[in-house]
């Protein structure tokens, strides 16, 4: 059979690739235009995509077929052209559904591919059907068009995605690559089912029915046509992409604002002209109480009738002021719906639109706790927070406020500076817990019993308070308000089921004879109440220049108390302990003293106070402990009689959380056994329960001898010698002194060593000075005694000359 010879018109081959090109390109922008669409608009851009890209498709096909010049004329069936029309438009829809729905996926992507290629291959073939003249295919080629076609539509289908996921600058360079390469193989697509079809010219019937077209004016025509849609179809893409860009633009901006206006932990609400709320945020619904739906469209007096009756009239001129234009900040209070009042700080911020007030913010931030924290950080930095006294900064601001007021008439007021007496003790024994408790009673009762609108009570630390009197002199009795702070402080204090008793030591100055400014008043009140505490405390006392250099004496003593330890001035001087029926030393004490390099030698009750008070009393009464150790441990190496060495401890080294192992120290340190130092402790240490038994007990456990000093002038209980490990109870020198005198002091000595044999301890009396009083006590039973009857304290050589060494065995 002989076949017809065919030719293409290059031209036409030519428009073909660039038609097939540019619908490549074009298809590839609208993909992604399909793929940024919302979903009510996006079946829209898949349709109107579908017809772009089917029709061009279909175009470079139909331009490829006319392109072809055959010896005779062809007729077209006008149907089936409209028939592969309708299926390349089909398979594009096929394209841009599987692009839209399956972005990454390979499988749905392969699976888009043979649909697209089945429909872009089903086009051309029916296209080539609507030739009225017999075709005849050979098979190898048209399996090649089909892979072509394949090839074609993964390539079509990869290249969208790739475009859609690259940047703006990316995607322009990637789209037109993609509709280059893309056009190539759809026109290869085309030519290869071409180079397929073999076309036999005894099957050319004149009575079928057809079109006979102008191949050549019909290409161009359909050419330029499909050119002219695809270039005002990306020119209507770029435009409604920029519009979209706008759109999106606005729609993220609004949604930026939206989040801010509903997330916003500040209340806003939104005010028009009209005085009306047109917007709120949850935060203002939480700040006042209001729902949102109420305060939505309600009248700004609406709000305004929440806030504090007094405000509201600034509120109004406050908002006129913003409507104009202005910018307005304020704080106000509002009442919420659940009654309790919430401090706002508000921001007005006027809305403007083509420079005209069309509206405002009104922004509150809700700053009530921010204003009691403000509040109560301005109420510490000025007030004691124990107690709720002023505290030293605000008495001091007082002080220089009456000064400033009393000055132009030089009229006198006072200024007390007040000192618990007996509170280190308690704060020691019982613990700050209860120290605090007790302060506090304290500063109650001082306060009810003086203060009113010209007394002023402050705590300067601890436990000293001061007293401002701001009236003048001959208006107040500074003697009558001293003695009711003493009598209110003085009356016994219920605390853990026990009796506490405290004193009160007062210093008075007067401005200005006593100083011109706060500095000084205070010092020379101070100083007078440290006179007091000399004389035996719980008293008051008034400043005299006298006192001044007593103050000077007593800075200079402090100075050298520093040094004294370094310079090794303090020594020990012993006092014998003595069994009167075997006329036998059963022990010594240790007593320090201060070997002052210019005042000599100065006995405890001049410095131990200072070292308290300057919290030197430990590192001084572990020198002693030691001192006092090492020698007695000499003395029995000497062969002295191998009595213990009884020394005082201190309320600060009692509670020291390594007390026994600082005496184990020191016990190893020197040698001496433990049998052989007593510790002299006070009823005052004992009181907090839980300490004392655990310190007293492992003490004891060593072999140390616990020795209970000055019993019965403290707070006396007999659980203290029942709990206890007690060996031996000290009679107090207060009760030897009037003994020969005073029958009270016979019972109670007498009641004390009855009390001690019961109990199985010993007892010692301290303070023995003269013969009546030592046989008083040895008929009331009492064997051990201490006292200047039979010595004075010595130094160390002296006492072992005189009681120990002389007693020395062979």
């Amino acid at each position: 059979m002989e076949h017809m010879h065919a030719s293409h018109d290059l031209i036409l081959v030519l428009f073909s690739y660039v038609i097939a090109a540019a619908s490549s390109y074009t298809v590839l922008d609208l993909a992604a235009r399909v793929g940024e669409a919302k979903a009510s608009r996006r079946w829209k851009w898949l349709v109107f995509g579908s017809v772009l890209m089917g029709m061009g498709i279909w175009s470079a096909h139909f331009i490829g077929m006319l392109a072809l010049n055959l010896s005779v004329p062809v007729k077209y069936n006008l149907l089936k052209v409209l028939l592969s029309i309708v299926v390349a438009v089909l398979a594009s829809f096929i394209a841009l559904a599987t692009i839209d729905r399956c972005r990454a996926g390979i499988r749905q992507m392969l699976g888009g591919g043979i649909l697209l290629a089945a429909g872009i291959a089903g086009m051309h073939y029916i296209g080539m059907s609507a030739m009225q003249i017999g075709i005849m295919y050979r098979p190898g080629y048209v399996v090649l068009s089909v892979a072509v076609a394949y090839a074609a539509a993964v390539a079509a289908l990869r290249l969208s995605l790739s475009a859609m996921a690259g940047s703006d600058k990316q995607g322009g360079w990637r789209k037109l690559c993609g509709g280059l390469v893309l056009g190539a193989a759809i026109a290869g697509m085309h030519y290869t089912g071409m180079l397929a079809a073999q076309f036999v010219p005894e099957h050319l019937y004149e009575d079928m029915s057809g079109v006979v077209l102008e191949q050549k004016w019909l290409a161009y025509l359909i050419a330029g046509g499909m050119l002219l849609t695809l270039w005002l179809s990306l020119i209507g893409l770029s435009i409604s992409r920029r519009f979209s860009h706008k759109d999106t633009e606005i729609l993220v901006n609004e949604k930026w604002y939206r989040s801010l206006y509903e997330h916003n932990q500040d209340g806003i609400l939104s005010v028009d002209l009209d005085l009306r709320i047109i917007g709120v945020n949850p935060a203002a619904s939480r700040i006042t109480g209001i729902s949102q739906g109420i305060l939505q469209e309600r009248s700004l007096d609406f709000f305004l009738n929440i806030v504090l009756e007094e405000d509201r009239g600034r509120m109004h001129e406050l908002f006129s002021r913003s409507f104009g234009g202005e910018h307005v900040s304020y704080e106000t209070t509002i009442i919420h719906q659940e009654g309790h009042h919430v401090d706002i700080s508000v921001i007005n911020a006027p809305v403007t639109v083509d420079g005209q007030v069309v509206g405002t913010y009104v922004i509150a931030r809700d700053v009530t706790e921010d204003k009691r924290a403000k509040e109560r950080n301005h109420y510490l930095a000025f007030h004691d927070e124990l107690t709720g006294l002023p505290n030293r900064r605000m008495f001091n601001q007082l002080l220089e406020q009456a000064i400033e007021t009393h000055s132009g008439k030089r009229e006198p007021f006072g200024v007390m500076v007040l000192d618990l007496d007996r509170f280190k003790m308690i704060n020691d024994s019982l613990g700050h817990l209860y120290g605090d408790m007790f302060l506090k009673e304290m500063s109650s009762r001082i306060r009810n019993s003086v203060v009113n609108e010209n007394v002023v009570l402050a705590r300067l630390g601890g436990d000293e308070f001061a007293l401002l009197c701001r009236f003048t002199r001959k208006q107040m009795n500074a003697t009558d308000i001293a003695e009711s702070m003493i009598a209110a402080v003085t009356q016994p204090y219920h605390l853990k089921e026990r009796e506490f008793y405290a004193t009160m030591s007062i210093g008075i100055a007067f401005f200005p004879y006593h100083g011109e400014d706060p500095v000084q008043l205070l010092k020379n009140a101070d100083t007078a109440m440290y006179e007091v505490k000399k004389n035996g405390k719980n008293d008051y006392h008034f400043f005299s220049e006298e006192l001044n250099g007593e103050l000077l004496e007593r800075l200079e003593l402090e100075g050298d108390l520093r040094r004294a330890l370094e310079r090794d001035e303090f020594v020990l001087h012993y006092q014998p302990q003595v069994r009167e029926d075997r006329k036998a030393v059963v022990g010594v004490e240790a007593l320090v003293r201060w070997q002052h390099p210019r005042r000599g030698l100065l006995s405890p009750g001049v410095f131990i106070p200072l070292a308290e008070e300057m919290g030197l009393i430990v590192e001084l009464g572990q020198w002693v402990l030691r001192e006092a150790c090492r020698q007695m441990r000499r003395w029995h190496e000497a062969g002295g009689p191998l009595v213990p060495v009884a020394v005082n401890l201190s309320s600060q080294q009692f509670h020291q959380y390594n007390l026994l192992e600082e005496i184990m120290g020191i016990l190893e340190e020197s040698g001496l056994a433990p049998e052989y130092l007593e510790l002299e402790i006070t009823e005052s240490m004992m009181m907090n329960a839980a300490i004392s038994s655990e310190v007293l007990s492992g003490l004891a456990k060593t072999g140390i001898r616990i020795s209970l000093d000055d019993f019965g002038t403290g707070y006396s209980s007999l659980s203290y010698l029942r709990l206890y490990p007690i060996h031996k109870v000290k009679i107090d020198r207060s009760f030897i002194r009037d003994i020969v005198s005073n029958k009270d002091d016979r019972a109670i000595v007498a009641a004390i060593i009855t009390l001690a044999r019961h109990l199985k301890m010993e007892v010692i009396a301290e303070g023995i000075e003269t013969r009546e009083q030592l046989g008083i006590l040895l008929d009331k039973g009492c064997r051990e005694f201490q006292g200047y009857y039979y010595s004075r304290p010595l130094p160390a050589h002296e006492i072992a000359e005189t009681f120990l060494l002389a007693a020395r065995t062979s």
